[in-house]
């Protein structure tokens, strides 16, 4: 069978949202063994500060590194950058274990980003290059909820690990060449003559900026919203319900990510047959509602409903910008628009902690009146879609 007579299917699909995990492993992993490393370098100038910055660092390189990463995705194929890149991740994965240099490690975790960045491009870049209509809609939200069950899964393996040494948690990365062979036996590298000639959109193959910027911009916004609770959940329950045993606050943490695991099968068994407008207008009305609401929130039970809904609203939030993307790339630059929108989105994590910071000082430290206000800015922007929706904006463009 010839490249161009292949279908991409069940497999491929299964296969291309693995990656996506290794973003959240990425982090997620090593939140158990902090403690362990804390102390083992606890003789070593700005612990306090370096340690943060080496769990953090690949996140902040994927937001940085995306567009990059889009450029080399489509210089030298998607599917040769993502093995390449899962093979390399496996190997400054582990390397951990063996280095003695706490600055040693914080390079390693540079260069496990900037693998991350490449892996996020490529597999998504493959979804939209192997599914059409319907289909890419379906893979598409899939990643969402993968990413946020891998971190529920991901946080009890690194606690597990954690138990032989805080060592141990990083032999997790290894995990990626497995996914590279996968890759190499069941994936092929795509071609635009694969592209469905009724759904070619009507841009050429230059890059579409009037479109793919003001997109990926939306994004930061999105990044912030979809982040914030997911970091300040353990700030709301300790300060302001009294839950402070570490077990409950990972217990709600694990309820956030199945809520946007939730969130995006709603994504996919109704608002995806929605107009982009409309699919934007129902997530950020799910979130500014459940903003403003957690300022009212008397006891814990009622947070937790509008964390809930938070998170459901986040869940759709994500794939209905990545589809509306997606739908506007054609292939020869698609790795590129996808890097530029992908950076827009990480980059909402540290902004948007930074907003929050700012707001609360402006607020004498009161989190829930912060969470309102971004709340409110979220009823904004679903009025903004609500306009688009009335106007009757085309449903998508699909690529």
């Amino acid at each position: 069978m010839t490249v161009a007579e292949r279908q991409a299917g069940t497999l491929q699909g299964v296969l291309l949202l693995l990656p996506i995990t290794m973003a959240v492993m990425g982090l997620i992993i090593l939140v158990p063994v902090l403690p362990g490393m804390m102390a083992h370098f606890r003789d070593v100038p700005g612990v306090d500060y370096l340690i943060p910055l080496m769990l953090t660092l690949p996140a902040l390189c994927v937001a940085l590194l995306s567009p990059v990463a889009g450029v080399v995705v489509d210089f030298f194929g998607r599917r040769k950058t993502c093995i390449g890149a899962l093979v390399i991740y496996a190997g400054v994965g582990i390397l951990p274990i063996f280095l003695q240099s706490l600055i040693e490690i914080i390079i390693s975790r540079v260069v496990l980003g900037a693998m991350e960045a490449l892996i996020v491009i490529s597999s998504t870049t493959l979804i939209a290059d192997y599914f059409h209509g319907r289909e890419r809609e379906k893979w598409l939200a899939n990643q969402t909820a993968v990413a946020s069950l891998a971190s529920i899964v991901l946080a009890l393996l690194g606690g597990a690990l954690g138990s032989f040494g805080w060592r141990a948690a990083f032999a997790a990365y290894g995990v990626s060449i497995l996914f590279a062979v996968a890759l190499m036996l069941w994936t092929w590298e795509p071609r635009k003559s694969d592209e469905p000639l009724d759904e070619a959109p009507v841009l050429g193959a230059r890059f579409p900026w009037a479109t793919i910027a003001p997109i990926s911009l939306l994004a930061i916004f999105g990044g912030a919203m979809f982040f914030t609770m997911q970091i300040q959940v353990s700030s709301m329950l300790s300060g302001y319900y009294d839950i402070r045993s570490p077990g409950a606050i990972g217990l709600y943490s694990g309820l956030a990510g199945l809520s946007v695991a939730g969130g995006t099968l709603l994504y996919r068994q109704v608002t995806a047959r929605l107009m982009i407008p409309v699919q934007l207008l129902i997530a950020f009305a799910l979130l500014g509602i459940s903003y403003v609401a957690m300022n009212h929130a008397p006891t814990a039970q009622i947070f937790t409903g509008t964390l809930i809904v938070n998170q459901v609203g986040s869940g759709m939030l994500l794939p209905a910008l990545v589809v509306w993307a997606m739908g506007r790339l054609p292939f020869e630059v698609r790795g590129r628009g996808t890097g530029l929108f992908m950076s827009g989105w990480w980059l909402g994590q540290p902004l948007g902690s930074q907003a929050v910071a700012f707001l609360r000082g402006q607020n004498d430290g009161n989190l829930p009146a912060t969470l309102q206000i971004l709340g409110i800015l979220c009823l904004i922007a679903a009025a903004v879609a609500l306009v688009g929706a009335l106007r009757g904006s085309p449903r998508r463009q699909l690529a």
